[in-house]
């Protein structure tokens, strides 16, 4: 396994909150995390329409409901 130069940040109280790296460190990561994740599948979703059958229209419900927040 190759070493890569990490930098811890931590918040106020000395917390680690996250972790900095170089750039070409990340790239390594990448191209290997890239060879082992398989290929996202793609789903067809065209079977599932008109499956939701709606009584108000999407973004008026939407309003509506955020307009109750306040």
């Amino acid at each position: 396994m190759q070493r890569i130069r990490k930098k811890i940040l931590t918040d106020a109280a000395q917390r680690p909150v996250a972790v900095e790296i170089d750039y070409e460190d990340w790239l390594k990561i990448e191209r290997a995390l890239g060879e082992s994740l398989p290929e996202p599948r793609l789903t067809d979703l065209a079977g599932y329409h008109g499956a939701l059958s709606l009584t108000e229209e999407p973004l008026a419900y939407q309003t509506r409901v955020r307009n109750e927040w306040s």
